[in-house]
C-alpha cells in the first residue's frame, strides 16, 4: 500500500465548522469566526495585533506594503526559501539581497546579514525552516543599530518557539501560513502579526483595499473612503472557521508530529554516527513544531538515488527548495553557481520524509525499514 508524502488533518469537526459557517448566511471577510480566531491567535502568539490573510504570500506582500518599500531599497533574505519571500520584495520594486544559511539549521545567520548590510538596507527577512527558528536576537541587534526592520517569514513556524517566545513574533512583523501542508491547515490561508501600532494601522487600511473601513466599522468615522494604496487581503469567514477547528486539535497534532519526528531520529541515529546521513538539528534556543523531517545525504547523487528507491517502494519522499539564486529569476538578478555554497550543497542533499498525524506506526516502520535497506 502506498504511503503518501503528506496527508492533511481534516476530520468531521472541520466539516461541521465549514457547514456551520455556510449556514450562517455570510462568508465575507472579518466575520464572527474571523474575529474569534484572530483574537485567539493573538493570545496564543502573545502579540498585540493579528490579521488573517488569504495566504502567507499575501501576508508577506502586506508586510512589504506596510513598510512602504520602494526602488532603491534592499531586503536581505536567504536564498534557501520559497519564492513568496522574494516575490513580495520584487513586487514593491525593491532589491533582493540573497544570503547563505547555517549548515546545521539551514536558517539565516547574523554573520551573513552583517556581510550584506549597506546604507540601502531597509529590511531583513529571516525564515523559519522546518519549524526551527533562526537565532534572531543577534540579527535584531544588527537591525536595531541601523534602524532596519525585521520581518519574519514564519510560514513554517506556527507553534514553534524561539527562546521561549512564539516563533515569528520577535521581529517587527511576522507572517504565517496555514497552507494544506502546514501543521494547521485551511487549504490556503495565512496571518500577519505585529506589536507595532503604526504598522497595524497601515496594514488594516491596505488590507481593506486602501480604505479606512475598519475605523468606520468601529464608529470612529461616519463614512469610509479611499485613503491609501491597498489591495484585498481579506479571507472568507469560512477559512477562519476551519482554522478555529484546526487549532482546537493543536495539542494532539503537535504531540503526534513530535512522536514521529523523535522515532525517526532514534532509528536513524546509527546511520548518522556512521556518517551516512545527517539528522535535523534543533539548537538549544529553539523549540521545533516538527513541521518537516529531513535528512541530509552525503551528496546529491545519493539523494537522487534515495528518491528513486523510495518511489519504487511507493513511499512518498521529496526534496525541498532549489536555491533561488540559481533559478532563472535568480540568475537574471546576476547570481551564479558558487555564490552561496551552503545553500547549494544542502539543497542537493536534502530528503524529506512523511510526517503527519495519521501516519501509523506500521507505516513509519516501513519508511524506517526502507531507509535502512537503502544503506546496507
Amino acid at each position: 500500500m502506498k504511503i503518501p508524502f503528506h496527508v492533511p488533518v481534516y476530520d468531521d469537526t472541520d466539516a461541521a465548522a465549514l457547514a456551520q459557517s455556510i449556514a450562517s448566511g455570510s462568508l465575507v471577510g472579518d466575520g464572527p469566526a474571523t474575529r474569534r480566531v484572530t483574537a485567539a491567535l493573538a493570545r496564543d502568539l502573545g502579540v498585540r495585533h493579528a490579521l488573517l490573510t488569504p495566504s502567507c504570500t499575501h501576508a508577506l506582500e502586506l508586510a512589504m506594503m506596510t513598510l512602504d518599500l520602494e526602488p532603491g531599497d534592499d531586503v536581505i533574505v536567504p536564498s534557501f526559501t520559497f519564492v513568496s519571500s522574494t516575490n513580495a520584495i520584487l513586487r514593491r520594486g525593491a532589491r533582493v539581497v540573497f544570503a547563505d544559511v547555517d549548515p546545521a539549521t539551514l536558517t539565516l545567520t547574523a554573520d551573513e546579514v552583517r556581510a550584506r548590510i549597506t546604507p540601502r538596507t531597509r529590511a531583513i527577512m529571516p525564515v523559519v525552516y522546518a519549524g526551527v527558528s533562526p537565532d534572531i536576537d543577534p540579527i535584531r541587534a544588527l537591525a536595531a543599530s541601523r534602524s532596519i526592520v525585521v520581518i519574519e517569514d514564519a510560514a513554517q513556524g506556527i507553534a514553534a518557539r524561539y527562546r521561549g517566545r512564539p516563533a515569528g513574533t520577535t521581529g517587527h512583523m511576522g507572517c504565517f501560513s496555514f497552507h494544506e501542508t502546514k501543521n494547521f491547515s485551511t487549504g490556503e490561508g495565512g496571518a500577519f502579526v505585529t506589536n507595532d501600532d503604526a504598522f497595524i494601522q497601515r496594514a488594516e487600511i491596505m488590507r481593506e483595499k486602501g480604505t479606512n473601513r475598519k475605523q468606520f466599522m468601529l464608529g470612529l468615522v461616519d463614512k469610509y473612503t479611499w485613503v491609501d494604496v491597498g489591495s484585498s487581503f481579506l479571507p472568507p469567514d469560512s477559512m477562519a472557521a476551519l482554522l478555529e477547528s484546526q487549532m482546537a486539535k493543536r495539542e494532539r497534532i503537535q504531540a503526534r508530529r513530535q512522536a514521529i519526528f523523535e522515532r525517526y531520529s532514534d532509528a536513524f541515529a546509527p546511520l548518522a554516527r556512521d556518517g551516512r546521513l545527517a539528522l535535523p538539528v534543533i539548537p538549544p534556543y529553539a523549540a521545533s513544531n516538527h513541521h518537516i523531517y529531513h535528512v541530509l545525504m552525503q551528496d546529491e547523487p545519493t539523494r537522487n538515488r534515495a528518491l528513486a528507491f523510495f518511489r519504487e517502494r511507493e513511499i512518498g519522499t521529496t526534496f525541498h527548495y532549489l536555491p533561488l539564486h540559481l533559478s532563472p529569476m535568480g540568475r537574471a538578478l546576476g547570481h551564479a553557481e558558487g555564490d552561496f555554497p551552503v545553500t547549494e550543497s544542502a539543497s542537493g542533499r536534502l530528503l524529506r520524509l512523511p510526517i503527519y498525524p495519521s501516519l501509523t506506526e506500521a507505516e513509519q516502520e516501513r519508511v524506517i525499514g526502507a531507509m535502512k535497506e537503502f544503506f546496507p
